[in-house]
């Protein structure tokens, strides 16, 4: 068997796996997965004219695209319509499959605020051709999140005000409580498709107000009792 050159007998460097603060301590949360879901608030699906029968649907992010608290991101390639979506994020503690609604906020471990940041020209003509939505959601920096909450400090959130200023003017300004899947149930769904773990997040969708940002910009996302999450666009 070839000997590796690197260390610890790897042919490369280990890529350092992301994780974000943890509010209050000096602990850090790892991150496994990240998980999105889509058309989760009335408002947004009526506001990008999906067909507002269909149930929310799931994709996926890599968790080298997370972008911390303070950071920036830059303006992205092949984009002329680059936007930003905030949401509640949830970072999970445990998991698994086929998990009950009724036993399914035991496995959170705490809140972010969170922006999938989307290519909003490729995702649209990803659908047009009934192709895979990666170039448009999943790319370098899409996945800005602030420090993580304990839910142990929080409870659970069934309702606050979740708010996206670009430049200091509002473009987001909505309540938690208007998601059509609570988190329990966004949990609970999720886990019939893909087993859930420990360090994973699950961002639960944005209500109306998606927008458009250019290089210069400055985000402010923000959730009540949570830890805001500041972004520039360079």
């Amino acid at each position: 068997m070839a000997q590796g050159t690197g260390r610890d007998g790897y042919v490369l460097p280990v890529p350092e796996n992301p994780s974000l603060p943890v509010l209050g301590t000096d602990h850090r949360f790892p991150i496994r997965r990240i998980y999105c879901i889509g058309r989760n608030y009335l408002a947004h699906v009526e506001e990008l004219k999906h067909d507002r029968s269909q149930p929310p649907l799931f994709f996926q992010k890599q968790r080298d695209m997370l972008v911390q608290s303070g950071g920036s991101v830059v303006y992205p390639s092949l984009t002329q319509d680059y936007e930003h979506e905030i949401e509640l994020v949830l970072a999970m503690k445990s998991g698994g499959m086929n998990i009950k609604p009724e036993d399914a906020m035991q496995h959170v471990y705490g809140y972010a605020v969170g922006l999938d940041m989307t290519r909003r020209d490729l995702q649209n003509h990803a659908q047009e051709i009934r192709g895979p939505w990666e170039a448009g959601k999943s790319f370098e920096q899409s996945a800005p999140c602030s420090a993580i909450t304990p839910i142990a400090k929080t409870g659970v959130l069934k309702e606050g005000r979740i708010r996206l200023t670009v430049n200091d003017a509002t473009a987001t300004d909505g309540d938690l409580k208007n998601m059509i899947w609570n988190q329990a149930e966004v949990i609970a769904h999720l886990s019939t498709a893909f087993a859930i773990g420990p360090g994973d997040l699950i961002y639960t969708g944005t209500p109306a107000g998606v927008g458009k940002v250019k290089s210069g910009d400055k985000m402010v996302a923000s959730i009540d009792g949570l830890s805001t999450l500041v972004i520039t666009v360079s």
